[in-house]
């Protein structure tokens, strides 16, 4: 069995949970000291997305989240932070993050609520329940899937491949995925590409509702270079569109209100929604 809503089953053994991590690694604070992520060198590093996304999530104690294609932890691991009593599960494909996202728990104190697990989000069902993650089990999902197609050009370097890059279709198997987890009226909340949003939209039609939207943009006037979408699985209710988040003021200094989010911790519109 898994463990029990807004617990986590620590004892449960699974060959899905890594807990070496390898070298080539440096040790960063973020969220303005209260996370320190130990990452990569080179691949994909923690960028403004991971927080934006976490701050975006709606969550309260005592409910279970599960956060596709986590990386290091990044942002469930700041979820986990800002909401005490949020059991999160960190779902990551590749070997040597789950390592440190593992790792990453422990050394800010919430290995007991958080745990990662090594996993394919399109992996099927069955995978899923066998590491502690059933259909209809999460009150929560966050994801920032990859964001490019794999047509174009991409990295040489596999975990920023990875992180980066993914066919056509990514999006939707991850939705799906989404909405397997998910019990119903539970939240599903992404970060994607503002000039991609008809595929984020396609991609939640078919299992969500109450779609609401809020564009990232980096400077004043400038077009949107994010969108954080949030949606209800099973629901009916219509798209809304909130007020944009400006990054930097036309001299390229951080608003205020971007740094009350990416280093005071702030919440975003979204998770009160």
């Amino acid at each position: 069995m898994g463990a029990p809503a807004g617990k986590v089953d620590e004892t449960a053994p699974t060959a899905n949970t890594v807990r070496q991590a390898p070298p080539d690694t440096s040790e960063d604070a973020v969220l303005g000291g209260r996370l320190v992520l130990r990452q990569p060198l080179c691949g994909h590093r923690v960028g403004h997305d991971a927080i934006l996304l976490a701050a975006a999530t709606s969550a309260r104690s005592g409910e279970r989240a599960v956060d596709l294609g986590a990386g290091v932890g990044a942002a469930g691991l700041a979820l986990a932070r800002r909401v005490e009593g949020l059991a999160v599960t960190l779902v990551e494909i590749d070997p040597a993050l789950t390592a440190l996202a593992h790792g990453n728990a422990a050394r800010n104190g919430l290995a007991r609520r958080v745990r990662a697990v090594c996993l394919d989000v399109a992996a099927p069902r069955a995978a899923f329940a066998a590491a502690g993650l059933k259909p209809g089990s999460a009150d929560h999902v966050l994801m920032n899937p990859p964001f490019n197609s794999s047509r174009h050009q991409t990295s040489p370097v596999r975990g920023r491949r990875l992180a980066h890059a993914a066919a056509q279709e990514t999006l939707g198997r991850w939705a799906a995925t989404a909405a397997r987890l998910l019990r119903p009226r539970g939240v599903i909340t992404l970060i994607w590409r503002a000039d991609g949003l008809d595929a984020a939209l396609a991609a939640l039609a078919p299992g969500f509702g109450a779609i609401a939207l809020l564009p990232v943009h980096p400077k004043p006037g400038t077009p949107a270079i994010r969108v954080l979408v949030r949606a209800v699985k099973e629901s009916r209710a219509p798209l809304s569109l909130l007020p944009g988040l400006v990054l930097a003021d036309t001299a390229g200094r951080p608003t205020a209100e971007a740094e009350a989010v990416l280093r005071g911790g702030a919440v975003l519109p979204l998770a009160g929604h």
